[in-house]
């Protein structure tokens, strides 16, 4: 199973209060940048290995210098933008 299908299906639906991914991560060169506050939200994370709750950046790269070419990319491929 791929990253990007994981992150969807499994880690996006654990984030607190989860309402769909802003627009405003885009960089205006068809790449989106996120952040997530708690990394526990990857199932792959046992909570009972940590030792400080931490957040981190994921970044998607695409080939397009668009950011409207790239947002048409990430909703075929299922991410759950804010409307």
């Amino acid at each position: 199973m791929s990253f990007l299908d994981r992150f969807v299906t499994s880690t996006l639906p654990r984030v607190r209060d989860f309402a769909g991914l802003p627009l405003k991560g885009f960089d205006g060169r068809g790449n989106y940048t996120m952040g997530i506050k708690e990394q526990i939200a990857f199932p792959e994370i046992s909570i009972d290995k940590i030792n400080k709750i931490t957040g981190m950046d994921v970044t998607f790269v695409t080939d397009t210098n668009s950011d409207d070419d790239a947002l048409a990319l990430f909703r075929e491929l299922g991410l759950p933008f804010k409307k």
